[in-house]
């Protein structure tokens, strides 16, 4: 060893970076920096990978406790069975004495597209291709009846596509060829109806008891995700000058939490827009009495978590609109909700889950009285 290597000083030690300082940028990547700046941007520098969420543990439970008893209804006078608000019904007390509003059900009309041969006619109000039009549009007119006295009262409905759009709806619009696609309607004019279908989505009516204002929006799990009801309350606050302390809101029936299994898209589709979203969802266990039984038979050799065999995850669509009426500003006083689940009540709803597909459709209809 020559004398020069004795002093030579020893190598130096990495050192530690804190998690507090940055890591070396590789080339590539400062230059895909650069062109996000050009535009505006900043690259995502979260630690984990995009779109992994931490999923929450919902709550066991089994169908049956997730069930709701049938809701009351009303028979019209033209033999139309609906749904109706009792508060609503009250004058006195909301101050809607000028509202005209009712949920629709299966029973009380013409139809015979989804019936048994010997069973009474049934009030579908969706121009499907099982039934016949005209059959159709002579149960609209008993609706209009039931809820407005007037068979002749225009009913103004759109073409529904699951967004989040809504627009502005007049009398000339009734019965107009090839209605405008949205999912939420609202008006201040007297003497017409606004109308949403359903056969498992949720139909939520909402009025303003100052300023006579009213608006029907159909809310299916992806138009809740882009909050169609939230936003309508806010298109209203906009075109009308709607404050939410005036307004009250009326939840129909719908598929319940106790029927409505959904995947990991629709979870992760929720996760991503509400900070609530566990709340929404719960995990429900089979009651099969042979699983229960004989749970050995039901084994599989796949990793756990792979196995179709465990909970399901199942979304409370009522509640997720709740919310969002609350977050729209609306008093939880003054949010009411029909209940009822129209997967388990088919005798009086049409359920597109329960018949595979082959349902009629329910409107939920909502106007303002003429003075």
């Amino acid at each position: 060893m020559d004398s020069s290597s004795k002093h030579k000083a020893p190598p130096a030690r990495p050192v530690r970076t804190s998690a507090a300082q940055a890591p070396a940028i590789d080339p590539a990547v400062r230059e895909i920096d650069a062109l996000f700046r050009t535009a505006g941007l900043v690259r995502n520098l979260r630690g984990k990978a995009g779109g992994v969420t931490r999923r929450t543990r919902q709550k066991q439970v089994a169908p049956e406790e997730l069930q709701q008893s049938a809701p009351v209804s009303v028979v019209a006078s033209n033999g139309v069975t609906m749904l109706k608000i009792a508060a609503w019904e009250r004058p006195g007390r909301l101050g809607v004495g000028w509202l005209w509003h009712g949920f629709s059900t299966r029973q009380g009309g013409l139809s015979r597209a989804y019936c048994a041969e010997d069973a009474a006619g049934e009030l579908n109000l969706g121009f499907t291709a099982a039934d016949d039009g005209e059959i159709v549009a002579r149960n609209r007119r008993l609706l209009a009846e039931a809820v407005s006295g007037d068979p002749s009262t225009p009913l103004v409905t759109v073409k529904q596509i699951h967004s989040s759009v809504v627009v502005l709806a007049a009398a000339k619009d009734a019965g107009r060829q090839g209605p405008r696609k949205a999912d939420g309607l609202m008006t201040d004019e007297p003497g017409l109806l606004l109308g949403v279908q359903t056969a498992d989505c949720i139909p939520v009516l909402v009025a303003d008891r100052k300023r006579r204002v009213v608006a029907a929006f159909h809310a299916g799990w992806r138009g809740t995700v882009k909050r169609i009801v939230e936003s309508g309350v806010g298109r209203m606050r906009l075109e009308f000058g709607c404050r939410p302390e005036d307004l009250t809101a009326a939840i129909g029936p719908g598929v319940g939490a106790c029927c409505y299994a959904v995947g990991e898209e629709v979870v992760s589709s929720f996760e991503s827009q509400f900070a609530y979203a566990g709340a929404l969802f719960h995990e429900v266990y089979s009651t099969d009495p042979v699983r229960t039984k004989y749970p050995m038979l039901f084994l599989t050799q796949r990793a756990p978590g792979h196995s179709p065999i465990g909970p399901s995850l199942h979304l409370d669509l009522v509640e997720a609109n709740r919310r969002q009426l609350l977050d729209a500003g609306l008093k939880a006083e003054s949010i009411h909700a029909t209940g009822g689940c129209t997967s388990c009540h088919r005798e009086l709803f049409f359920s597109h889950r329960a018949s595979h597909g082959h349902a009629g459709r329910m409107m939920s209809v909502i106007g303002i009285r003429p003075r």
